[in-house]
């Protein structure tokens, strides 16, 4: 028997410099200096209220511009296949993201971040307050990530991002996009 559909609508959208897959940083570690925003659509603007008094929140986005499903791939830290499953590969039979962003402050219905390794114009789902007293767990294993360097992590994970803030400079300002508030 098949379970019924699942729909879910967004309640905004990612802005961000990231236009292109293979020029965005993989994962939220290595996009540290990746500006964005998520525009709220003005019917769920009221339930943005107290999220400023959080630093860091979740962001579960569409990858709307996911390759098709498939359930072995090799992952951008190793040459090796591992089930779908074991990675956080967009190839997914359910194209949905996770990304653990800083709030960097909120303008009325939009949320400036940092850390953001989405692409502009991403579909955000849902948003979720970081609470340390519930997300930190002890003893994490890391499973297959735990074989790479940090080195080699950190190269690939940044991929071929050309952006960024320069050391001891301003990071890059996100430009308005036209017709946006």
């Amino acid at each position: 028997m098949n379970p019924p559909a699942i729909v879910c609508r967004p309640i905004g959208v990612i802005r961000s410099e990231h236009t292109t897959p293979e020029a965005t940083p993989i994962q939220p570690a290595y996009a540290r200096d990746c500006l964005g925003r998520a525009e709220i659509l003005p019917e769920f603007a009221d339930g943005l209220a107290d999220l400023e008094g959080f630093s860091h929140i979740y962001l579960l986005v569409w990858l709307h511009r996911a390759d098709p499903p498939r359930l072995r791939v090799k992952p951008y830290l190793q040459d090796v296949e591992h089930g779908i499953f074991a990675t956080r590969a967009p190839c997914r039979p359910n194209p949905l993201g996770l990304s653990l962003v800083r709030l960097v402050r909120r303008e009325g219905r939009v949320l400036h971040l940092a850390g953001v390794d989405l692409l502009d114009g991403t579909p955000l789902l849902d948003i979720k307050p970081y609470a340390p007293r519930y997300d930190t767990v002890e003893n994490p294993r890391g499973g297959w990530t735990e074989t790479v360097d940090e080195t080699t992590a950190r190269k690939r994970g940044r991929r071929n991002y050309r952006g960024g803030a320069a050391a001891g400079s301003a990071p890059p300002r996100l430009p308005d996009r036209p017709g946006r508030k």
